[in-house]
């Protein structure tokens, strides 16, 4: 598994926290790797919220006076 970085679109991000979920779910994986495998799943989420809150921010919305507004 790679880090997030901002290279790395939301597709990517999502598909490597189903890997992590896989991951952790596994019985044959030593606690430590748990840990660590955990850490990368939550810098994963980390980087998927910022992402969205990115995009949040440049949605427009139509005001009442018909000009776009940032949301």
């Amino acid at each position: 598994m790679e880090m997030a970085d901002e290279r790395m679109t939301l597709e990517e991000a999502f598909a490597q926290l189903e890997e992590v979920t896989g991951l952790l779910e596994d019985e044959t994986v030593s606690l430590e790797d748990s840990f660590r495998i955990y850490q990368k799943g939550m810098e994963l989420l980390k980087y998927c919220n910022d992402s969205i809150d990115r995009v949040e921010k440049k949605v427009l919305v139509l005001n009442g006076e018909g000009k776009l507004d940032e949301f």
